[in-house]
C-alpha cells in the first residue's frame, strides 16, 4: 500500500468519482491514476468503487470505511509536514482560506495585509464559495480555515469559533419613504419589494423568519450573493435593499441611506474554523487572533483539545462577542 494510492482514492471521493477531475487536481494521468486504484483495490482484497463499465458510480460500505481512514492518514501526513516546517521556518509556508464574498470584500482586507505585512513569505490563497463550498473546502483538507455564517453544522469534522455578531442595514435611495419614519417596523419594510441575498447567503435565514415569525408576506424580486450587486438595483428602483451592515460604505454608498435593522432581525454570527485534527501552525493560529481579538492562542488551543463541536460552543457559551459593522449605522 502506497501514500500516493490513498491520495487518489481521497481525491476521487473528493471529486464526487470523477476520476479525471481528481487527475487534473493531483496533476497526474487519468490511466495511471486507475491503474493505481485497482492495484490498491486487489492488494486489499475489496472493491474501493462501483463501477459501471469504465465509470464509477458509486462506493461500497468496505470503500466507505477505507476512504475515511484514508483521509485520517493524509491529514497525520500533512500535519507532520506542517510539524517539520514549523521547526524549520516557522513564518514561511502557505495557507489557505474558503470564504463568502462578503468577507472577502468587507471584513478580511485589512485583517490579510496586516498578515501579509508580518509574515510575507507565506503563500496566502482565498477560495470563494457558498457556505455549503466553504465548509466542504475545509472538511476534505482543501482549505486550511472556513469562515462563513450558515451552513456550518452540517460537516461534524469541523471546529468552528465564534468571532462576532453583525445584523442588518435596510437600503434605500435618498428622499424613500421610509427613510422618513421614525421607527422602522418589518411591516413598513415588506410593503416594498426586496433586494437582498441568495438564499443560504449571508445570514438570509434569519431574515426570512423574521418575517415569517410575524407573518408577513415579502416579495424578494432580485438575489446576489454580492452587496454590491445588491446597492446597484436598488439604485435603479428595484426595490428596498437588505444587506449586512458591514457592507454599507457612508463615503462610497452616500447616495443611500442605511435605515438601522438591528431591532428587526436576529443577530448572525460570524465563525472561523478548522478540520478537528489539524496541526495549526504558529502563523494560522496568528492570523486567527488577528480576524477576531478574542481568539487568542490559549483559546485556541484549548478549542484544538475539544473533541466535538457541542464542546467548542461550551466553551464560547459565556462569550459576549464583539458586535460589526454598526459603526455605519
Amino acid at each position: 500500500m502506497k501514500l500516493q494510492q490513498l491520495r487518489y482514492i481521497w481525491e476521487v471521493s473528493r471529486q464526487r468519482l470523477s476520476v479525471s477531475a481528481a487527475a487534473r487536481s493531483l496533476h497526474t494521468s487519468q490511466s495511471g491514476m486507475s491503474k493505481q486504484i485497482l492495484a490498491l483495490e486487489e492488494e486489499l482484497g475489496v472493491k474501493i468503487f462501483i463501477r459501471n463499465g469504465k465509470h464509477m458510480v458509486g462506493m461500497t460500505e468496505a470503500g466507505l470505511a477505507i476512504v475515511e481512514k484514508a483521509g485520517q492518514v493524509l491529514q497525520q501526513t500533512d500535519n507532520i509536514r506542517r510539524m517539520a516546517a514549523e521547526f524549520c521556518d516557522e513564518r514561511s509556508g502557505s495557507l489557505a482560506i474558503a470564504t463568502t464574498h462578503t468577507q472577502s470584500r468587507y471584513v478580511l482586507p485589512p485583517v490579510i495585509s496586516a498578515f501579509i505585512e508580518k509574515y510575507p513569505n507565506i503563500s496566502l490563497q482565498l477560495h470563494q464559495g457558498n457556505p455549503h463550498q466553504i465548509a466542504e473546502m475545509a472538511a476534505k483538507g482543501s482549505a486550511d480555515f472556513a469562515i462563513a455564517t450558515e451552513a456550518m453544522e452540517k460537516f461534524s469534522d469541523l471546529m468552528m469559533m465564534p468571532c462576532y455578531r453583525w445584523n442588518r442595514a435596510v437600503l434605500v435611495p435618498r428622499g424613500h419613504p421610509l427613510a422618513e419614519l421614525d421607527q422602522l417596523t418589518l411591516a413598513d419594510v415588506a410593503a416594498y419589494p426586496l433586494v437582498t441575498y441568495v438564499v443560504g447567503f449571508t445570514g438570509r435565514s434569519r431574515l426570512d423568519d423574521a418575517f415569517a415569525v410575524q407573518g408577513l408576506n415579502t416579495r424578494v424580486v432580485f438575489t446576489a450573493v454580492d452587496a454590491d450587486v445588491i446597492k446597484t438595483y436598488v439604485r435603479l428602483g428595484m426595490g428596498v435593499g437588505i444587506i449586512a451592515n458591514m457592507a454599507y460604505d457612508p463615503d462610497k454608498d452616500n447616495d443611500l441611506i442605511a435605515l438601522d435593522a438591528s431591532h428587526l432581525f436576529d443577530y448572525s454570527v460570524t465563525r472561523i474554523g478548522f478540520r478537528r485534527g489539524t496541526l495549526l501552525r504558529a502563523y494560522m493560529i496568528d492570523f486567527i487572533r488577528m480576524f477576531s481579538a478574542h481568539l487568542t492562542r490559549p483559546v485556541v488551543e484549548q478549542v484544538i483539545q475539544c473533541q466535538s463541536q457541542i464542546d467548542v460552543d461550551a466553551l464560547f457559551a459565556d462569550t459576549v462577542l464583539p458586535v460589526l459593522g454598526e459603526r455605519h449605522d
